[in-house]
């Protein structure tokens, strides 16, 4: 179901970075959702905080071949910042 009308982002889009560890504002940030009219933020919020009851974010993920992967807490940029030759440089 589309949650931001304005900037076409799903409940299973905002689902996803949610159970990545994501809170609301950092959503916000990377999916722009609720920056417009602003209508849908009451929507994306619940989406948020039901995925972060029902899905906690583990901290650490066991591999099949016995490996650990010790996850970010979040994420604080866009792939799309790093794409930029200017953002390349820094």
């Amino acid at each position: 179901m589309i949650v931001c009308v304005c900037r076409r982002v799903s409940d299973r889009e905002i689902a996803r970075h949610a159970r990545a560890g994501m809170s609301f504002d950092d959503i916000q940030f990377e999916l722009g959702v609720a920056t417009q009219c602003g209508r849908c933020e009451g929507c994306a919020r619940d989406v948020v905080q039901q995925c972060n009851a029902t899905h906690p974010m583990a901290a650490i993920h066991a591999q099949p071949q016995g490996q650990v992967i010790q996850l970010a807490s979040h994420i604080t940029e866009s792939r799309a910042w790093n794409s930029s030759p200017q953002s390349a440089a820094a």
